[in-house]
């Protein structure tokens, strides 16, 4: 028997597997939900399966998202990542990533992680929509409009409202999963 998917996935394997095992479960893990930020901020303008097919060369170009290297490249090294064709060559992006690694750092002094900043504005537990059908799934909230204001101020780039309510529906702080997805009482 078929399992019935979310229907912006349906017809490409990547995709598919993308929902059936990453989107909309829940993320404590630092080191992935920085990864998710950085697909995400490079995804602004751009469709998400750009992104996701390109997803292991980000992987390889950005030191497997490791925020801590990141945080410290050098003009040589984002002339490196400019000058990669294999990944969204973004100047402002790419630049954006070092600065968001050093503030993703400066929230892990504060909070402790970024997981306890992030998830304490859904009280640590997922929300759970009923979404019906996902183009009318919400492109933003008060939620994400909150979090993004926030981290703008922390001095983050390309973290608007809807990059971030895509992160939280990615990293499952939102089950925006359609109620007939077998992936909805799963997350």
């Amino acid at each position: 028997m078929k399992k019935h998917r979310c229907g912006w996935c349906i017809g490409d394997d990547l995709y598919e597997a993308y929902h059936d095992q990453e989107w909309g479960k829940p993320v404590y893990d630092d080191a992935t939900l920085f990864e998710f930020l950085i697909l995400e901020t490079f995804q602004a303008g751009l469709s998400w399966i750009t992104i996701l097919r390109k997803r292991e060369n980000f992987r390889a170009a950005f030191d497997g998202f490791d925020y801590k290297k990141i945080a410290h490249y050098t003009e040589d090294k984002l002339n490196e990542l400019q000058n990669n064709a294999s990944i969204i060559r973004n100047k402002l992006k790419i630049k954006s990533a070092v600065t968001n690694a050093q503030n993703f750092i400066k929230i892990q002094e504060e909070f402790g992680s970024f997981s306890n900043y992030i998830w304490a504005f859904v009280n640590g537990k997922p929300i759970k929509n009923k979404v019906e059908n996902y183009k009318e799934a919400p492109a933003n909230t008060p939620i994400s409009d909150a979090i993004s204001k926030d981290l703008k101020k922390r001095g983050f780039k390309f973290v608007g409202s809807t990059v971030i309510y895509a992160h939280m529906q990615a990293t499952g702080m939102v089950n925006d999963h359609e109620v007939d997805c077998f992936r909805y009482h799963e997350v």
